[in-house]
This record gives structure tokens, C-alpha cells and sequence, in this order.
């Protein structure tokens, strides 16, 4: 398991952190997010050999969220 933090942009409340941890718990691999709405930090805690940072950032963009890398 690895730990990887991103930095999200656009997130300013509780319905943003939902949708973004949504988006990522989907992802296959995925076993724990955790949303900072203050400082649009997003932990995530993943198996790398299923779920890659590219995944990730596809699914929080996908939510309307830029990923800064």
C-alpha cells in the first residue's frame, strides 16, 4: 500500500469533498481518501499495482476538480 497526497483545486464544500472521495474510493485499489476542504489536500491511500496517480487524478477531474501535480 502506498500513501500519495494531491492537491485539488475547486473544492469549497461538503458536497466537493464527497464527490471527490466518491470518485476515488470507485477506483479499484482504492482503500482510504481523506478530504482537507481547507487546504485542498486529498490523502490517498492505494495499491499501486491497481489503481495508478494518473487514475486518480482522471477520476477527481472527471468530478469537475483540477489536480495540481
Amino acid at each position: 500500500m502506498q500513501t500519495k497526497t494531491l492537491d485539488v483545486k475547486g473544492m469549497t464544500c461538503g458536497h466537493c469533498k464527497m464527490s471527490v472521495e466518491g470518485a476515488l474510493n470507485g477506483l479499484e485499489g482504492v482503500s482510504a481518501v481523506e478530504v482537507d476542504l481547507n487546504s485542498g489536500k486529498v490523502e490517498v491511500t492505494y495499491d499501486e499495482t491497481k489503481a495508478s496517480l494518473e487514475n486518480m487524478k482522471e477520476a477527481v477531474e472527471d468530478q469537475g476538480y483540477d489536480v495540481v501535480a
